[in-house]
């Protein structure tokens, strides 16, 4: 038993030594600051004391948080919890501890969506940015990432009917069975000439720590200039805003100088006019600073393998796309207050 216990010890000074970044989030992440949101969910009085005691909901919300970094359905998120010692230090549960079902973590982060703490929760860790120095800073990045969800097999009328009501087809409501699998808020998009069904993640990144601070869901059909204004973040330190061309239009840029936002959108050349030198240098020079975004959403891709919804509707996907957004500010604080020292 006591060389089962020295091997563990071993195990674990050697995924130190591979770089596991789980520890160090352990170290910097006050966890604690999290608790008076997470536990408002139980506020209600058990009606019975029979049976055993409900999961402490910090292990809950940094089990979501794991989740989130590694795009985990419910049912993986339980057996790598059993099965990965990595895992299972930074949740402070040793082999004979109770491990919490699909079925429990799907609960807990069903009880957040319904309370409505995912914003909140965003929220209170951007204030504790703020207060361990890492403020915005250098101006703002704003950028949308397609998430995608699995992709329906209706036909042609029912896919017409969805997009001209928002709802499912009256024919469903006789099939309880097929209608809960049936995603009607998820919408289609082209992108590259490659077609997505999904959502879209939109994000305003911060030029100096690459920190997620403001962040929107919509369905992918959704153009991202019409996400413009939920974006734009009134407490960064430099008045300046950096984006694609996607965003550029003329109310766009009327906007921004109304907002006394300096613009460092992207140009695009038309039919019959192309750019010129002078507008592609430009551009060059204003995507070295804006591919800090593509950095974030890169580190979210990285980590997680893909980037695949696997719950139904909008409430659900706004849900576990701020919580992989929260779960990466998390990640890259962890990184950049480790350098600090």
């Amino acid at each position: 038993m006591l060389d089962g216990f020295f091997n563990i010890d071993l195990r674990l000074r050697e995924l130190d030594a591979a770089g596991d970044p789980l520890p160090r989030l352990n170290q910097v992440v006050d966890w604690e600051l999290f608790r008076r949101y997470t536990d408002s969910i139980r506020d209600k009085e058990r009606k019975s004391r029979a049976g055993r005691p409900a999961y402490d909901t910090i292990l809950m919300f940094k089990i979501l948080i794991l989740q989130s970094l590694y795009n985990l359905s419910d049912d993986a998120m339980e057996y790598q919890i059993r099965d990965r010692i990595s895992f299972m230090r930074f949740l402070g549960l040793s082999l004979g501890d109770r491990v919490p079902d699909a079925k429990t973590i799907w609960l807990f982060r069903e009880q957040l969506r319904e309370g409505e703490l995912i914003e909140p929760l965003f929220a209170l860790f951007d204030r504790y940015l703020n207060d361990h120095g890492f403020i915005a800073q250098k101006g703002q990045i704003v950028d949308a990432s397609i998430v995608a969800a699995p992709r329906q097999r209706n036909t042609r009328e029912e896919n017409e009917t969805i997009k001209q009501t928002g709802e499912a087809p009256a024919q469903w409501e006789e099939k309880p069975a097929k209608l809960a699998q049936k995603d009607v808020d998820a919408r289609w998009t082209k992108k590259n000439e490659v077609t997505h069904f999904g959502y879209k993640n939109h994000i305003c990144v911060d030029v100096a720590h690459k920190m997620i601070r403001a962040w929107a869901v919509t369905d992918a059909a959704v153009h991202d200039s019409q996400i413009f204004e939920e974006l734009v973040d009134d407490d960064n330190t430099r008045h300046e805003l950096w984006a694609d061309s996607a965003y550029r239009s003329a109310l766009s840029l009327e906007q921004l100088k109304q907002w006394g936002l300096r613009e460092n959108l992207q140009r695009k050349g038309v039919r019959g006019r192309p750019l010129s030198e002078r507008e592609q240098q430009g551009n060059r020079t204003r995507a070295r600073i804006r591919a800090r975004v593509e950095h974030v959403f890169g580190m979210q891709l990285m980590r997680a393998g893909s980037l695949i919804m696997r719950t139904i509707g909008i409430a659900r996907a706004r849900c576990k796309i701020g919580l992989r957004n929260l779960a990466y500010n998390l990640t890259r604080y962890g990184r950049l207050a480790a350098a600090r020292g």
